[in-house]
């Protein structure tokens, strides 16, 4: 499983304006961090994923945007695994 979190990761992070990813796993561990993302936000943006699902139980997880100014996080969770992907404006 590591191998194939470090090629998904590896194509996020060449993909036009992203700078960083994250993956944690159901309890908030990280799986995996690359560029400008550290391993140290896996246990909040997990909390974020937990916490937004709440909202609507009965539906699909969501598609959660945290933006400033320039960059912005997007967080998703798919199954047991969530990912944020950190990307300029």
């Amino acid at each position: 499983m590591e191998k194939h979190i470090e090629r998904v990761m590896d194509d996020i992070i060449s993909s036009p304006n992203v700078f960083g990813c994250v993956f944690v796993d159901h309890q908030g561990l990280c799986l995996g961090a690359k560029g400008d993302a550290s391993t140290e936000s896996a246990g909040i943006i997990g909390a974020i994923a937990d916490q937004a699902a709440k909202l609507e139980p009965q539906n699909q997880p969501p598609i959660i945007v945290v933006e400033d100014d320039t960059k912005r996080c997007i967080i998703h969770r798919n199954g047991t695994v969530t990912g944020a992907i950190y990307k300029t404006n």
